[in-house]
């Protein structure tokens, strides 16, 4: 890869990203993967020792390393150990690749479709300001129902400010939302964890910065199933947001996030691998995160597209499935609402 070129692809993601911030990256329903030494031995009480031949229930200091050599005792293992070298090395390599190829697979998985607004039944744009979260029901509702009106039971608008899902009324004031917000927290809602999470890290609305506490929150809401909070730990190990900068954490929990279905972690791989020009991997995490509505991957696989680093065929797959993805989510409805505001945008 010539240097103008490797210019020109680091200068696309800079351009691209730069736009937004890095980490409004806001543990997870992913299977970890970890490396694992593969244990062939046969369900039975009687082993044999890979040095002497000695055979016996009590061969059970095993090789620290693969597990797969048996010894009755510490002298033969130490006595073996470089006839076994060669052989440990190979299944370790083995058991490596095999977990390697397995953590690919849970990788670049498609993850479900987000879900529904629970109003108009249509598919949750990925676009934050496409939704907005009830602290009064816990439920995310889009744009287009939250700015349309609320009917009675007789047909009338209602004039009042209440939930279109629930109806209950407005909040009048921060507390209340703050108010509502914590009895979400004690149901063990992860959105409204992540949220406190998120006014920790900011200090604001009221509450002191304090990014230790953010990122327990973080982890809580993660846990409980939310992806997003996965992705602002990933941010705070990659930029030293309260902790020390850690790149391989960092990669874990977007990696965890991304397999969750957030597509800003997935993003954030896809530009992780351009950068160490591992142009393959990365048009695959901007391909998913294209699926999923991420316009700053579709810019990226096309100005990749200019520089002949991914075919017209790749280009114009990302274009169909953005395309896929919009006639999931338009609605005359949430076109109205973003005709009506910047803010009820949702695409």
């Amino acid at each position: 890869m010539s240097s103008s070129t490797a210019d020109n692809i680091c200068k696309t993601i800079s351009e691209v990203n730069n736009n937004d911030d890095v980490c409004e990256v806001s543990d997870m329903l992913l299977n970890n993967i970890n490396i694992s030494t593969v244990n062939n031995k046969e369900d039975n009480d009687v082993s044999v020792c890979a040095n002497c031949g000695k055979e016996g229930s009590d061969i059970n200091n095993i090789c620290n390393k693969c597990k797969m050599a048996n010894y009755c005792n510490a002298a033969c293992k130490k006595k073996h150990r470089s006839k076994h070298k060669k052989q440990c090395e190979d299944h370790i390599r083995l058991a490596t690749e095999r977990a390697a190829e397995l953590h690919d697979k849970e990788l670049f998985k498609h993850p479900p479709p987000d879900e529904d607004c629970p109003i108009c039944f249509q598919r949750l744009p990925t676009l934050e300001w496409g939704r907005r979260y009830k602290t009064c029901c816990g439920k995310v509702i889009c744009s287009g129902c939250i700015h349309a009106p609320v009917y009675d039971n007789e047909g009338n608008i209602v004039a009042e400010k209440i939930c279109p899902f629930c109806r209950t009324p407005g909040s009048t004031s921060n507390e209340v939302v703050l108010d509502r917000e914590r009895n979400r927290m004690e149901k063990g809602d992860p959105i409204a964890i992540y949220n406190q999470g998120c006014n920790y890290r900011e200090g604001s609305d009221g509450f002191p910065q304090d990014c230790i506490k953010a990122l327990k929150l973080f982890h809580r809401a993660g846990k409980l199933g939310y992806a997003r909070a996965y992705t602002n730990i990933g941010g705070s190990y990659d930029l030293g947001t309260g902790v020390e900068v850690d790149k391989k954490k960092a990669r874990h929990y977007y990696e965890s996030a991304a397999i969750g279905g957030d597509t800003q972690a997935r993003n954030n791989l896809g530009v992780d691998e351009a950068k160490a020009f591992n142009i393959d991997r990365a048009v695959k995490h901007f391909m998913i995160a294209v699926r999923s509505g991420c316009a700053k991957s579709l810019e990226i696989i096309k100005q990749f597209y200019g520089y002949g680093q991914v075919t017209k065929d790749d280009y114009k797959k990302a274009l169909r499935l953005y395309q896929e993805y919009l006639g999931e989510i338009k609605s005359p409805q949430r076109d109205k609402a973003a005709a009506y505001s910047e803010r009820y945008r949702y695409y």
